[in-house]
């Protein structure tokens, strides 16, 4: 009980809102022999893959970085625990986007403060597609965008280089040089999907709005942006329509969420089933990065769109 004591009284009112989450850590180090020491708390924690990738390259090893959502999981269910929380808290940055996990926007307002940023508001965003009840929102997507992403990269390396500003030259650095990347692969896309025969990209969720703004294409949802909700018979058979009368294809499931919706429209249609990857997420042990995903996407795009 001393240290829950001196905890109180020689940290911050941001740090007093933790209390529980450290006792309740400290209880499980002591009953199951919880992790201590090493590196200490990460000084970035990002909410889930894309964002964690981004950190990384900007970071570079001048900072740490965090990725709240473990490989391979859904970051729309991520659920903190308690260190995780912590985490956030004791965070020098904590990068999400708002909207995505409902979990990482509760603790960043009840516990990072000042000492966030949401990608989100750093571009225009796109309203997202209109789900069955009428409700919209903004699409969170905006990573699917190379351009967006290149403009998130370097706000996030001036971030950093306000919140480290004796390494600021090197952020600003590392920022600047996936800007060039970016740039490159939104050349890539622009260039490989400019004479195509079709435009519709009929996909298992609508993840892909600021992609298909990008490069001239139209997404067609068979959900919305909750990539677990199911389409209603009505709407099934819109689809079907729809995929008929534009000739479509293909129908392109997704490496995280369940194709069983995907496949029955393409079963209805006569299509085939591609995977179009939102980059949300790796397997853990994999070899991919956002670079090796988005071009694999654009290798998938080319053929189901009859590009030449």
């Amino acid at each position: 009980m001393t240290i829950i004591f001196i905890f109180i009284h020689t940290q911050s009112v941001r740090y007093r809102r933790l209390l529980p989450f450290v006792l309740g850590a400290s209880l499980l180090a002591t009953a199951c022999g919880a992790r201590t020491g090493g590196h200490g708390d990460p000084k970035i924690v990002a909410a889930f893959y894309p964002l964690a990738w981004l950190a990384a390259q900007v970071a570079g090893p001048d900072g740490s970085v965090q990725n709240l959502t473990r490989p391979g999981a859904e970051p729309h269910d991520l659920e903190l625990t308690p260190r995780q929380v912590i985490d956030v808290g004791e965070s020098k940055l904590a990068f999400y986007i708002k909207g995505v996990q409902p979990a990482v926007d509760k603790a960043v307002r009840e516990h990072a403060g000042k000492h966030s940023l949401d990608a989100s508001s750093l571009v225009r965003t796109l309203p997202a597609p209109q789900d069955e009840t009428g409700h919209a929102a903004e699409d969170p997507h905006v990573w699917l965008d190379p351009t967006r992403f290149a403009t998130v990269a370097t706000a996030l390396g001036e971030r950093l280089a306000a919140l480290d500003p004796a390494h600021a030259a090197g952020y600003r650095s590392r920022a600047a040089q996936v800007v060039t990347r970016l740039t490159a692969l939104d050349g890539e896309f622009r260039t490989g999907l400019r004479d195509c025969a079709r435009e519709e990209i009929v996909t298992g969720h609508s993840a892909f709005g600021y992609l298909a703004e990008r490069y001239g294409l139209t997404q067609v949802g068979v959900t919305g942006l909750d990539p677990e909700a199911e389409p209603s018979p009505g709407r099934l058979a819109n689809l079907i329509d729809l995929v008929r009368r534009t000739h479509a294809t293909t129908v392109f499931t997704e490496t995280l969420a369940s194709p069983k919706t995907a496949a029955t429209l393409a079963n209805e249609t006569g299509a085939r089933t591609e995977v179009l990857d939102p980059v949300e997420g790796v397997q853990r042990g994999s070899s991919d990065d956002y670079f090796s995903i988005m071009r694999r996407d654009l290798a998938t795009l080319r053929p189901a769109l009859g590009c030449r």
